[in-house]
């Protein structure tokens, strides 16, 4: 690594939004990166909890209650510990901002005022923000918070992509991807030996947001019969017959797992597992999502709908209206056991070279406003949040999965195969 010198004096680190396997990997080797640079490196606690409610005589930052100080004591050895060193938590400075003007609106831009005059506070010169897209739309808009309100001392910002869902546009995989799929995947083999054993079937229904990655992953490395993700949804409307409008009918969702039933009962095959993904819940009419709670991204809480367990209420229900044989039919959700698994090797190696990227990005090229990624054969490259953030709505897009991609063709390829496309 080339030696710079650098303005950068102090540098803080967080983490928000959900766990995932390998995060100390990142947070360790980002700071290790730093310390050896001579540049101190602070650890904040639980995200933007702390920074968001700043107020130098009533709520100053403490060190060892609001952040602490990651020395050689605290990183050497942490990269392949599970969990999250310095917490984590859902706080947004920037849950008023919809808009660039709402930047201008004293009121709506307060929490990332007290952000920044947060971070100033500790002499922080660049923030380093590890987590999902959401935590991604709050850092471009601390970053363009500072733009608009002129600030000379501006604190730089750079963004480590995480999450388990594998649903980032600008990086191909994030770290702990793979760790949750190996995980969840033995799951899946334990459930298929449990339905075997009891003739019977379970509905998994797997963590992963709006997007099918997690659950595809999981299907293809569990061996289950069947993997449904959002993606699939206009393929299997059109299929049934129907006008896909948006929505997912989750009579002919049902109908389609009834048919899967029926045809390895005529191969004498009594038993399976059905991965769907979470994501098909947000996609059902809204009288099914009345109850959800929002986070504070303002996404609705998909586990709160327990489409596995409703999904496999309905398939029983559907065969004794068929008067076909009666099944046993189980619905169950994969994905929090996994967020904090002992992370793969593949993800100690990302998650580390992200970390190192930070430091590449704020010493060596002087970036700010940028998302540290990878490409090939983890080789650092460099996006500006201005090509993953509309810059007219400040928000991202989900990464779907390709339905022509070979990945998706891959699923389809190593599921029950009954002859049909989903």
């Amino acid at each position: 690594m080339a030696e710079k010198k650098s303005s950068i004096r102090r540098v803080g680190i967080l983490f928000a939004g959900g766990p995932a396997p390998g995060a100390n990997a990142v947070i360790s080797s980002a700071a290790l990166a730093f310390v050896k640079a001579g540049i101190e490196v602070i650890g904040f606690l639980h995200g933007y909890s702390r920074l968001q409610n700043f107020d130098e005589e009533k709520m100053p930052l403490v060190e060892g209650d609001a952040y602490i100080v990651l020395d050689f004591s605290r990183i050497v050895g942490a990269r392949n510990k599970r969990g999250i060193m310095i917490g984590s938590a859902r706080a947004n400075p920037g849950k008023m901002i919809n808009c660039p003007e709402d930047l201008d609106d004293p009121e709506k831009a307060a929490p990332l005022r007290r952000t920044y005059l947060g971070l100033r506070s500790l002499g922080v010169d660049a923030l380093i923000s590890i987590g999902g897209d959401d935590t991604l739309k709050t850092a471009n808009k601390l970053y363009e918070y500072q733009k608009h309100a002129n600030i000379e001392d501006k604190v730089r910002v750079v963004h480590l992509p995480k999450t388990i869902d594998n649903d980032y546009n600008g990086i191909d995989f994030t770290f702990g991807y793979f760790t949750a799929v190996n995980f969840m995947a033995q799951e899946i083999r334990n459930l298929e030996a449990d339905a075997r054993a009891n003739s019977a079937y379970f509905i998994a229904e797997c963590m992963g947001r709006k997007a099918g990655w997690l659950a595809y992953g999981v299907a293809m490395a569990g061996e289950a019969q069947l993997v449904i993700g959002v993606e699939d949804i206009p393929d299997l409307m059109k299929n049934a017959g129907k006008e896909y409008q948006g929505f997912l009918d989750i009579h002919v969702l049902v109908d389609r797992l009834v048919e899967l039933i029926r045809a390895r009962r005529a191969r004498r095959q009594k038993f399976g597992v059905v991965v769907l993904a979470e994501g098909l819940a947000e996609k059902l009419p809204k009288d099914f999502l009345e109850s959800t709670t929002l986070d504070e991204h303002g996404h609705i809480s998909l586990g709160d709908v327990h489409l596995g367990h409703l999904v496999a209420k309905m398939i029983m229900k559907r065969l004794e209206e068929l008067n076909l044989p009666k099944v046993k039919v189980n619905g169950v959700q994969l994905g929090y056991e996994a967020r904090c698994a002992s992370p793969h090797a593949f993800d100690v190696m990302l998650g580390s070279c992200l970390g190192v990227g930070a430091y590449i990005a704020l010493v060596e090229k002087d970036l700010d406003g940028h998302m540290v990624s990878t490409v090939g054969q983890l080789d650092h490259c460099f996006v500006p949040f201005s090509q993953l953030v509309d810059q007219k709505t400040l928000v991202t897009e989900v990464r779907y999965i390709n339905t022509d991609s070979d990945f998706h063709k891959l699923a389809m390829l190593l599921g029950d195969d009954l002859g049909t496309k989903i």
